[in-house]
């Protein structure tokens, strides 16, 4: 024998369905509304994907591109981390060179120098080119694994402003330490231009052979500037800054990226706060349309609610019908909006179609994050938060007396 609870449940389904496919229900006084909630509801998940997309895409950029030419946390001597200048050296005889062995998480790490001028950052076999490799705009990366040479990559921003081009020679000129002499003196070939669009270092940096700055420095083959480390996840930086500094030597410091660059990840924690300012102000948006709907779909159904009512049928079953029809309605939305939205953000991605200052942003595309987690997420919410509201507005059918409903014309 069937369970008259599970009957009903079906029944109340069946209702539901039936109130969202009916002609009647389409040609209606509350259509239009529902239109509207529908569009609000759409309207809301795009503007909150788009958001968290572009809101995240440009913070991992941003994080991509300075950890691209600093790493992720840098070991140097004391007296020159806060300079991007390598005035005394480091041994490469490091126990955490070439691998910690006591940390986990740690991807890779690399031994480089800089030198004054421009800066002229000194990369040798172990520099992970892959790094850069996307910025790359012409040209290639410098040979450093065979003998020594003078092959050096530039920014397009210097290369314009110099007015150099691929393949072009130039000389260099590095003042001595404390030496009141003739400054060192090294031409460099052009063999590839990169544009990383984060001017602070497009400004500043080529990338060539650390031997020349051993040489300029005076230093032993196995002396360097600094080291950097690259961890496998970003969001455990702190922590691996932590153990990075631990298991170097009393006589080296260490420094995350987020702490030499404070100022541009304090400038990207705004992006969080703006991210959830727009989600609640999307969330009340569709939340408060679809309150009205819903008010309107019950006001219009009072004689339908009445003889429910009077066949038996108990307040919450017949909220439950309502409900299920407002669930329709915020799926219907959030099929639209999911749809559009994706779509922007694919658009976006593969055509960067909307452009950005990179002197503001400190890129030239707006960059997305395409991560169906969060969109799921985001989904879900929606749903929930909305559903969750809709009980206060259905609790109106808890006061409606089958007695005055139920009229004869």
């Amino acid at each position: 024998m069937a369970n008259p609870k599970s009957t009903f449940l079906n029944l109340e389904h069946f209702i539901a369905k039936r109130l969202i496919t009916t002609k009647d229900h389409k040609s209606s006084i509350s259509a239009p509304i529902i239109k509207i909630a529908i569009t609000a509801i759409a309207l809301g998940i795009i503007m909150m994907i788009v958001s968290v997309a572009t809101g995240i895409g440009l913070q991992q950029k941003i994080r991509q591109k300075v950890s691209a030419f600093n790493g992720h946390i840098i070991i140097s001597n004391f007296n020159g981390n806060e300079s991007d200048v390598s005035t005394e050296p480091v041994s490469l005889n490091q126990k955490f060179y070439p691998k910690f062995k006591n940390i986990n998480g740690i991807h890779h790490i690399q031994a480089v120098a800089s030198k004054a001028g421009i800066v002229y950052k000194g990369v040798g076999k172990d520099y992970d080119w892959s790094n850069l490799s996307e910025y790359l705009i012409q040209g290639r990366v410098p040979n450093v694994m065979s003998e020594l040479n003078n092959e050096i990559i530039i920014s397009q921003y210097l290369a314009n402003r110099l007015n150099l081009k691929l393949g072009d020679s130039f000389n260099t000129f590095f003042m001595k330490e404390g030496e009141n002499k003739l400054p060192n003196s090294r031409r460099f070939k052009i063999v590839g231009i990169y544009n990383s669009g984060l001017q602070e270092f497009d400004s500043a940096y080529i990338i060539g052979d650390i031997r020349h700055i051993q040489r300029i420095n005076k230093w032993k083959p196995n002396e360097v500037g600094s080291f950097e480390v690259f961890v496998d996840d970003f969001t455990t930086i702190k922590e691996k800054g932590e153990e990075v500094y631990d298991e170097t030597s009393s006589i080296l410091n260490s420094q995350t990226i987020v702490e030499k660059f404070n100022y541009i990840f304090d400038w990207l924690k705004l992006f969080d706060f703006n991210i959830i300012v727009i989600l609640i102000i999307m969330i009340i948006v569709s939340t408060i349309n679809m309150i009205v709907a819903l008010l309107v779909l019950i006001l219009e159904r009072t004689q339908m609610i009445g003889i429910l009512k009077s066949m038996g049928a108990n307040n919450w079953s017949i909220r439950k019908i309502f409900l299920y029809n407002a669930f329709y309605l915020i799926i219907r939305g959030l099929f639209w909006g999911n749809l559009i939205g994706i779509g922007l953000l694919l658009i976006q991605k593969y055509f960067g179609v909307i452009k950005l200052n990179p002197e503001s942003y400190y890129v030239n595309v707006a960059p997305v994050d395409i991560n169906i987690l969060y969109i799921l997420l985001l989904n879900i919410g929606t749903i929930a938060i909305c559903l969750l509201v809709l009980l206060i507005p259905s609790y109106i059918i808890t006061k409606i007396s089958p007695a005055k409903t139920i009229r004869f014309d």
